[in-house]
């Protein structure tokens, strides 16, 4: 879908978008920019220092923002329409004040994305990972149920919600069984859960329209997250070390970050004119971008160059990672008629080039960005 339609809808619609600071949301606030969209963010500050919502906004857009935020470029070269509006630093389990802020913007749409969203965090900090998925999930629900107005809700979920039993070859549908292994893969399930239970127990007349997404592994310029493949290669190499790779023959579906984002404004504006489109849908990439962990890091080292290598130093530790997990996408595809635009290869061609810009200067790493974010609604 092209930038063009999207804007047929996005321009000047006010859009709620939780967990803006991280990585998935900032970059889904600078569509949303690009598209003419007043974007409000409630999120906790940017997880990681660097961050790419403060390479985008500048130094200190972290802290909490009421004046318009324009993504940071060279001298002389304007910003994007529309822009982030108010940045609220703020945690979605405090219900009291998420209520509030709510209450003020009245948003048209949502955009669900505020979580604990790393899987060996979960083992750390279980109850907090609980707390923030599923009571800020129910924080949000009733927001919306007390504050009628919205249009359409998306809650980004994960892959991981569905019972894995590892089956080779075997893409899990929308129908199968959710019930994660662990803290963070379950309290997505939950988090599932409680959005379906609202939406059959308050919004029966299809106001908002309801979906939930689940997408797999993303990667993308400006990912600082520990405990990822991408940025952990993308550390290494920076200081030109060997990258260090543990369980390298574990297979996960990879998609570049504008392949979901792309697909959750698809859902968030079709749902909102056609109530029937609501539902769950897998947001994941085709049979071709399944790739084993040791295989995204030989695609890396090829596009970064300069001599980098990978290795295993042979059993890493920690907790319990699922081997194999596939998504099946047929639903999305047939409902929509979406097929993946960007594979794998290039996915982290881009991711390289983005890194490259930013070591240069963060400006460049903005034109980069913008410039993906062009060229992929270009042929989307």
């Amino acid at each position: 879908m092209k930038l063009k339609e999207l804007e047929s809808f996005y321009s000047g619609k006010k859009i709620l978008v939780t967990g803006h600071t991280g990585f998935k949301g900032s970059w889904l606030c600078a569509i949303l920019s690009r598209l003419g969209a007043e974007v409000y963010g409630y999120s906790r500050k940017p997880p990681t220092k660097p961050s790419l919502f403060e390479v985008l906004y500048g130094e200190g857009a972290g802290e909490e923002t009421r004046e318009d935020l324009g993504i940071r470029l060279p001298e002389g070269e304007k910003s994007l329409p529309g822009g982030l509006r108010i940045s609220h630093i703020g945690d979605v389990r405090d219900f009291e004040d998420l209520k509030d802020f709510y209450s003020r913007v009245k948003p048209d749409c949502v955009l669900h994305l505020a979580a604990q969203p790393i899987v060996r965090d979960s083992y750390r900090i279980p109850r907090e990972t609980y707390e923030t998925n599923v009571m800020g999930t129910v924080n949000l629900m009733e927001c919306l149920r007390l504050f009628p107005g919205c249009s359409s809700f998306l809650n980004v979920t994960t892959d991981k919600v569905y019972l894995n039993e590892e089956r080779p070859g075997y893409g899990y549908r929308e129908e199968d069984k959710l019930d994660g292994y662990d803290p963070y893969s379950n309290s997505k399930s939950c988090s599932e859960l409680v959005t379906h239970s609202y939406m059959h127990s308050f919004f029966q007349d299809g106001i908002p329209a309801i979906s939930t997404a689940r997408a797999g592994n993303v990667i993308g310029g400006g990912d600082f997250a520990n405990d990822r493949i991408i940025p952990d290669c993308i550390r290494a190499a920076g200081k030109g070390q060997d990258i260090l790779v543990r369980n390298p023959n574990s297979t996960r579906p990879y998609q570049h970050v504008l392949e979901p984002l792309a697909v959750y404004l698809r859902i968030l504006m079709e749902q909102a004119r056609d109530g029937k489109l609501a539902g769950w849908y897998n947001v994941g990439p085709d049979e071709c971008d399944c790739v084993t962990t040791g295989e995204l890091a030989d695609l890396f080292t090829k596009a970064w160059g300069e001599g980098i290598r990978w290795n295993c130093p042979g059993d890493c530790g920690g907790p319990h990672e699922a081997n194999f997990l596939k998504l099946d996408n047929g639903k999305i595809k047939r409902v929509f008629g979406w097929q993946p635009v960007w594979h794998i290869g290039k996915a982290v061609e881009a991711t390289v080039a983005w890194s490259k810009a930013w070591q240069q200067e963060p400006e460049a790493a903005n034109r980069e960005l913008l410039s993906e974010i062009e060229e992929y609604f270009a042929v989307c």
